[in-house]
């Protein structure tokens, strides 16, 4: 017997697939070698038949490329992920008390040890809050800006509006840094100091390669240039920390992601307001923290994860960065990247092109945490293996 959405073989009398988690519809092992389809045994009309295989065909994409990206992290199967579940401490009342606990994770004090640590998939809830407290923020500066006609006001709509989106989504990758070994201040500092240091690499860089117009092959110079020179930075972060957790890396390649893309928007609005006035200006910020979600930041944590993937317990060499296994996932954001500065005009009415290569980048975002909670779970056996071997010996 086969599942109906995954195709893999069952256990007779199970009622979820082990593979994919869908509730379990049998499917005769002779009609699907014959391509029979299975009756339906509860009636339906057209329309909800062509809903559920719509829906199935979309699970089943996600589900084949999430193995797909598995298997470049050294991993196998699908990852049946509940996005409801995972954000669903969102939606919850929390105390400050709770707050205050995660702003405080990271010391030497609230480290957890290694058995300590928890593999199961977080549920992040303060990146919400935080984002909340940005867009207030945001509505109260506008007010004062345009209502009361306050240019004082103006520098800071640009840099709340700017940094919004990208510290929210930094807060997010801290949360679901389950080793919890990384403080808030050394977070602070690379969005800042690497966030700005990759600016200046990256200026560097294009100094060599400049791209005069964002044609097909100045959007690929681009990408090539501004994803090598926030790597840069990750790569200086991550020989300085020497972590060897995978979420480590998705963090630390955030935090400098979150800063470059911080930066750069409130340059571009800058830009975009003395040329263009204000409300262009204030376009360029919406459509910026909207689009942010998924580029410089998760670009970027993409590559630190590779590269720690690829380093493990080693300290980092250059024979890491030249690995065929990084350069493979280093090779995602640079592709996405350049992608998306390209002139594909047809394909970004409505935005589609920006929103399918944002869905991309977070397939391979919670394919990589996916990764760094295994990985836990490994170090965990071990830890326990040890313990259990010296317990032997005494």
């Amino acid at each position: 017997m086969f599942c109906s959405t995954c195709g893999i073989k069952l256990v007779n009398g199970s009622k979820f697939c082990t593979n994919c988690g869908a509730k379990i519809v049998y499917i005769n092992e002779s009609k699907l070698e014959n391509n029979t389809p299975e009756e339906n045994t509860h009636p339906s009309n057209g329309n909800d038949h062509q809903s559920k295989s719509f829906q199935e065909q979309i699970k089943g994409t996600f589900l084949n490329a999430t193995g797909k990206i598995n298997s470049m992290v050294g991993e196998k199967g699908n990852i049946d992920l509940n996005l409801r579940d995972v954000f669903s401490a969102v939606f919850k009342k929390h105390t400050k008390e709770e707050g205050e606990l995660i702003f405080i994770t990271g010391t030497k004090q609230t480290t957890p040890e290694e058995h300590e640590i928890s593999s199961s998939w977080p549920k992040p809830w303060l990146f919400s809050r935080v984002l909340l407290f940005f867009v207030i923020t945001y509505a109260l500066l506008y007010i004062s800006t345009f209502s009361f006609q306050n240019i004082n006001a103006l520098p800071g709509l640009i840099i709340i509006g700017s940094f919004a989106v990208p510290v929210s989504l930094l807060i997010f990758f801290w949360e679901t840094n389950a080793p919890r070994n990384i403080s808030f201040y050394e977070t602070l500092k690379m969005l800042f100091i690497g966030g700005a240091s990759s600016l200046v690499v990256t200026l560097f860089l294009f100094s060599f390669l400049p791209v005069n117009q964002l044609d097909y092959v100045g959007a690929v110079i681009v990408g090539v240039v501004e994803e090598v020179g926030k790597l840069v930075i990750v790569i200086y972060f991550v020989y300085k920390l020497n972590p060897k957790y995978i979420l480590n890396g998705l963090l630390i390649g955030a935090a400098v992601g979150a800063g470059f893309a911080a930066f750069e928007s409130a340059g571009y609005a800058f830009r975009f307001g003395l040329t263009h006035g204000d409300a262009t200006m204030l376009d360029v910020i919406f459509l910026r923290a909207w689009t942010g979600i998924g580029t410089h930041t998760i670009w970027a944590a993409i590559s630190g994860a590779a590269l720690v993937y690829v380093k493990g317990n080693e300290n980092l060499s250059s024979n890491h960065c030249f690995n065929t296994n990084f350069l493979k996932l280093f090779a995602v954001p640079v592709i996405i990247h350049a992608v998306w500065d390209m002139p594909l005009h047809l394909l970004n009415k409505f935005y589609f092109l920006p929103i399918v290569l944002i869905i991309i980048g977070w397939i391979f975002i919670f394919t990589l945490i996916n990764a760094g909670l295994k990985q836990i779970v490994r170090l965990n056996r071990q830890v326990e293996q040890i313990a259990t071997g010296e317990g032997g010996q005494n």
